[in-house]
């Protein structure tokens, strides 16, 4: 019974992008907060988090090395 309610979950990996990008920034509202705990999926959360530090670090290092020429 858990795995068919868990299976008409909907999980959108686009809202997942959009819940990590606000939590890299810092900016959420209580209530989108709430109805994103029911509609991610938590691998795609990690999943995304980690790409968007890698592009982070990246996008950092590549300043760096841009301004220190």
């Amino acid at each position: 019974m858990k795995a068919a309610a868990v299976a008409t979950r909907p999980h959108s990996f686009w809202r997942t992008v959009k819940a990590v990008a606000w939590s890299f920034i810092g900016i959420r509202k209580n209530s989108e907060y709430q109805q994103d705990l029911g509609k991610v999926n938590p691998f795609h959360v990690i999943v995304v988090a980690l790409v968007g530090v890698a592009l982070f670090v990246g996008a950092l290092i590549a300043l760096v090395n841009w301004v220190a020429k």
